[in-house]
């Protein structure tokens, strides 16, 4: 990433890292957005026995670790594989690619009004700081009318083009999570009771669902952030299993993309 975060990240956080070498006990990793590099150790790889580190893991791979524990005055950082879910992976690597849509629009920004655009993006991090953690979070306000960037502190007339280059080149992230659903039943009307199960649970249009064929059916849950499709999706998975029990039954299988 273009801007570095400042310091050491916090115990738990997740961070993107690229594999640098790779040894029998372990691999170290550079964390991307810290510029400073952390150990894994093997047996925080993957669950269960390792033979072969090099099945896990090769060197230039990107991967999602979680922040284990820091020694600041050895400079150490411990990380782990093993500990982040697919879910933690997919929001992660979503996140980043978010902040480095935010930095390109920021460049173009920039370029329009003729500014060196390292240094503007450094001063404009450094206002939306203070209120955002993240660039692209204060922007995703900024198409929905939520902010103003202007009393962020960032100055008039640059504030007016930046939010026109936002307006135009971004639009509010759209996450979207799938499951299969495999339905049975041996009731006399269950065709029609399975049609009333499965629309129990939907909620508007963040969550549809498609016949597939076989008794088989794909749902589809969409929100602007993961954390947000995964509870929308839990809620319609516990909804629809529980309208089954009288009279069949019901199979949620989540669809990697």
């Amino acid at each position: 990433m273009a801007l570095q975060k400042k310091g050491y990240p916090e115990d738990d956080e997740l961070v993107l890292c690229i594999v640098t070498k790779i040894f029998h006990h372990g691999v170290f990793a550079h964390l991307e957005e810290y510029g400073s590099s952390g150990m894994i150790h093997i047996s925080e790889i993957s669950p269960g026995r390792i033979r072969n580190i090099g099945d896990y893991v090769k060197e230039g791979k990107k991967i999602v670790c979680k922040v284990l524990k820091i020694n600041k005055e050895k400079g150490q950082i411990d990380l782990s594989l093993r500990r982040v879910n697919e879910g933690q992976k997919r929001e992660k690597i979503n996140e980043v690619k978010q902040e480095q849509r935010a930095e390109k629009i920021i460049e173009f920004a920039a370029k329009t009004a003729k500014k060196k655009p390292e240094v503007v993006k450094i001063e404009v991090h450094a206002k939306i700081s203070k209120k955002y953690l993240l660039l692209h979070e204060c922007f995703e306000d900024v198409v929905r009318g939520t902010v103003d960037l202007e009393k962020l502190g960032i100055e008039k007339s640059f504030a007016k083009i930046l939010t026109q280059a936002i307006q135009e080149r971004m639009k509010p992230t759209q996450i979207t999570v799938l499951n299969s659903c495999t339905v049975k039943t041996y009731d006399p009307n269950g065709v029609k009771k399975v049609q009333e199960a499965l629309q129990i649970g939907l909620k508007q249009d963040i969550v549809t669902i498609r016949y597939a064929g076989g008794g088989r059916y794909t749902v589809t849950a969409v929100a602007e952030e993961y954390k947000e499709a995964e509870k929308i999706m839990e809620s319609y998975v516990k909804t629809t299993t529980d309208a089954f029990d009288s009279f069949g039954s019901v199979e949620f299988v989540r669809i990697e993309k």
